[in-house]
């Protein structure tokens, strides 16, 4: 037996079954239980024919693309909400450069002094200005000091 067998120093040396010193002629039992469950465990799949797998890949490949379509369709659909946002976005802007070029307009004094003579007020000359002088009036403090 030993002659059968070459030596290999350092490494493990591999039989076969039927080579074995003791072993029996019959499988044991717990390999054919292994075996059984492992047949129960593999994918249905690979029992199938040719014509049911043909079928079940086109019924695979068709949910995918309408998995696909449907992804496609909701980004094309937020892209649009997007495009109009920007837009909406853009408009607002010019709105409001528009209304900051108004009130900087309106708040002009040339501006001011145009309205005050269309409503009929005159300018003041300073030298007829009168100033009244309240005693014992205590100063307001302004909010910016």
């Amino acid at each position: 037996m030993a002659a059968l067998m070459p030596s290999y120093e350092g490494m493990q040396r591999m039989y076969r079954l039927k080579i074995r010193a003791g072993a029996t002629e019959a499988v044991p039992a717990r390999s054919i239980l292994a075996a059984k469950q492992r047949r129960q465990l593999h994918p249905f799949f690979f029992s199938m024919g040719p014509v049911a797998l043909s079928i079940s890949s086109v019924l695979l490949v068709g949910l995918m693309a309408v998995l696909y379509l449907t992804q496609l369709g909701q980004a094309v659909a937020a892209n649009q909400k997007l495009q109009d946002m920007r837009t909406q976005q853009a408009a607002l802007q010019r709105q409001n450069q528009d209304l900051v070029n108004i009130i900087a307009e309106e708040q002009s004094p040339g501006y001011i002094a145009g309205h005050a003579q269309a409503q009929g007020l005159i300018p003041a000359d300073p030298r007829l200005v009168q100033l009244l002088v309240v005693k014992r009036l205590e100063r307001l403090s302004n909010a910016s000091e």
